[in-house]
């Protein structure tokens, strides 16, 4: 027991005056007229009847009052454990990510986790979480010991990229619901890409005490980093694979790299990686059959994390798709230099098939992969009609304007009228160019902006919903992407020829028409590599009760591990899938089309280095001891256990206070409430 503020307890000297009331008052009487003096003997009084303390009960009330107010401003407290209280929540995080599967990692966290359950203080609630991809709660708060020890046993590695950042964010939205003291503890391998990219996300709560406990040391690693290949390929000769081995804090080394198609071993190379370095080695050629193959890149066992020794990467072997170009039979340069960009791409797999405008009314959309319109101002009803049919189903088309679209004058398929024309080339600058451009998107990943592309012609379009992706310098939209259905258009303000712009011009436009031809087909969203916890679109969200019904159609989905990821419901209405898996994801859609996808865990958690010291004791705020190893953590659980903390009684010795003062009144009235004359 203790006091907040002892310099009060000086006012004890007040007790005596109690005792000046009832002991050392003067005695008086009251003077009584007699006749005469003579009769009376002179004697000594005695005086013990006068400090014979009076009204005892009364006495001791007065003094208890006076003690408790003076030991109520004192503020006294007792000292309790702070972890022996059962508010305190003890948490219990596992990271699970996939740099845990390199050694021990795992298990040694998993042991360390059990050693702190089994010195939780009695009566304490646990609650137990894992780290991957995403924080997951694998219970409640709880004091079920056998219940939390299951929990930990059963943690099983995933190939998700763990981030402290996520953790901060989780138990930040947790302590919005839990105003209880919280102690968690962490174990992890401490990867430096745990990181997040600003150190505030990794800030805790307040009533949150965090404590480390590092399960690794900083070991050498050599990975497959990256591939690039080909998704989709008509001539195996002219296919190169292309692969970078990267090493985390290796020696120079020469490492056995291998092109694994369909389980069997197609090539094999020695690659000299440097020293901490990187270096790119390529396969020329992919002998692959027909259809969708599961293809690899290997290193040689040379580490003791041989589950990143690998890189997935699936590949469609098929005859050339089929486009089809729609045109007026006066325009001969737009199917030229389309034709030759799609042509010239470096994995060409697509055929230009050009028709007059004229001739277009029993073409069936569904043989060709997408179709283009280029200055085409109107369709055949009945090729539009199919192509708007195509659309709704899954189907993609792209638009060029052109210089034939007159202001007021209805787009075919995109719906909408031409609002307003520019013509650049009258104007004193003579042409514009590309002023705001979104490069995350498919077609323009490698466009470089369009620089130096002059463009004289344009067509101002209302975006209505649809998506701007390129603006000129003047904001007039130049490209667009509109959804309709299943599927997508892409509008294109201008035109294809080198009259309207000079963009066939520029090397640019290959890789323009190779991308927007890719994403047109589907290709490029529905197979190649992709990483763990990303998403892959099944359907686009439709706000038509009529396409919505249409799209319940079941899509068949196969794991790597050869389970369903999703339930029967849910592959009748889920509009993305989750890829928390590393491998091979087969899809069945119910239009008969197929897609494998391959999928590879974050190459961040194959840098196996370390957070610094320092930075983890500022995240833990400073505390020297909050970074345990395996070995006395049984002891730091126990020693948080015998720490304390101040309880104040303030409230109790309030509450005395009234008793006291009541009680005194009472006896007080009782005693006090009639004078009687003493003999």
């Amino acid at each position: 027991m203790g006091f907040l503020a002892p310099w009060f307890l000086g006012g004890l000297a007040l007790l005596g005056l109690p005792l000046y009331l009832h002991l050392l008052r003067h005695h008086t009487q009251t003077p009584k007229p007699v006749s005469s003096l003579m009769f009376f003997e002179r004697g000594t009084q005695s005086s013990t009847r006068h400090r014979r303390l009076r009204h005892i009960l009364l006495f001791v009330l007065r003094l208890l009052v006076i003690l408790v107010l003076i030991l109520l401003f004192a503020n006294p407290f007792i000292r309790r454990s702070s972890a022996s209280s059962s508010n305190r929540l003890l948490l219990i995080a596992v990271d699970n990510s996939f740099s845990m599967r390199a050694g021990t990692r795992l298990q040694d966290a998993k042991n360390q986790a059990l050693s702190v359950l089994a010195a939780r203080h009695t009566g304490q609630r646990a609650q137990v979480l894992t780290l991957g991809g995403e924080m997951q709660l694998l219970t409640q708060p709880i004091e079920d010991s056998e219940a939390l020890r299951a929990a930990v046993s059963n943690i099983q590695p995933t190939d998700g990229h763990s981030t402290f950042g996520e953790l901060g964010r989780g138990i930040r939205a947790m302590a919005e619901t839990v105003h209880t003291p919280v102690e968690l503890h962490l174990f992890s391998d401490m990867q430096s890409s745990n990181m997040p990219g600003n150190f505030a996300e990794m800030v805790l709560p307040g009533n949150v005490t965090l404590v480390l406990h590092p399960v690794a040391k900083a070991v050498p690693n050599w990975t497959v980093e990256s591939v690039d290949a080909p998704a989709q390929i008509a001539d195996p000769k002219h296919a190169r694979v292309l692969a970078v081995i990267s090493g985390h804090q290796t020696p120079a080394a020469t490492r056995t790299v291998s092109l694994v198609v369909n389980g069997k071993v197609t090539a094999t190379k020695q690659l000299n990686v440097p020293a901490d370095g990187r270096a790119t080695i390529a396969f020329d050629g992919l002998d692959v059959p027909y259809g969708d193959s599961r293809c690899q890149v290997k290193i040689d066992a040379a580490d003791g994390f041989a589950a990143d020794d690998a890189a997935n990467f699936a590949v469609r072997r098929a005859d050339p798709e089929r486009v089809l170009f729609v045109h007026p039979s006066f325009d001969s340069r737009s199917p030229l230099y389309f034709g030759a960009a799609l042509a010239a791409a470096a994995q060409a797999s697509f055929v230009l098939q050009p028709i007059d405008v004229e001739r277009s009314s029993d073409a069936d959309s569904t043989h060709y992969a997408f179709v283009v319109l280029s200055d085409v101002p109107q369709l055949p009803s009945l090729l539009e009609n199919s192509l708007l049919h195509a659309v709704q189903n899954g189907s993609s088309v792209l638009i060029a304007l052109g210089s034939s679209q007159a202001r007021g004058r209805r787009i075919p398929l995109f719906g909408g009228n031409v609002t307003d024309v520019r013509a650049y080339n009258r104007q004193p600058e003579g042409f514009s160019t590309v002023g705001q451009m979104d490069a995350a998107y498919p077609a323009l990943k490698d466009a470089n902006n369009w620089a130096d592309t002059r463009f004289l012609f344009a067509s101002v379009v209302d975006p209505g919903n649809a998506r701007v992706v390129a603006r000129l310098a003047d904001g007039t939209p130049l490209l667009l992407d509109k959804q309709i259905g299943q599927g997508h258009i892409l509008l294109f303000t201008s035109g294809f020829d080198n009259l309207t712009n000079d963009l066939p011009l520029h090397p640019s436009f290959v890789p323009f028409v190779d991308q927007a031809a890719r994403s047109l087909s589907g290709s490029a969203q529905l197979s190649g590599a992709r990483l763990v916890d990303s998403f892959v679109q099944l359907r686009n969200p439709s706000t038509d009760t009529s396409q919505a019904k249409a799209q319940n159609a079941a899509i068949d989905i196969i794991g790597p591990d050869g389970r369903h990821p999703l339930s029967l419901a849910e592959e009748s209405t889920a509009q993305v899938l989750r890829l928390s898996q590393a491998g091979f994801y087969q899809i069945h859609f119910p239009t008969g089309r197929d897609a494998l996808i391959a999928v590879n865990p974050d190459r961040r958690e194959s840098a196996l280095d370390l957070i610094p010291d320092e930075t983890l004791k500022l995240w833990s705020a400073g505390n020297e001891s909050a970074t345990p190893n395996a070995v006395n953590a049984a002891a730091q659980q126990q020693q948080i256990q015998t720490q304390t903390t101040n309880q104040s009684l303030w409230w109790w010795f309030m509450l005395l206070l009234l008793i006291a003062a009541l009680a005194e009144a009472l006896v007080a009235s009782r005693y006090l409430g009639t004078q009687r004359e003493e003999i």
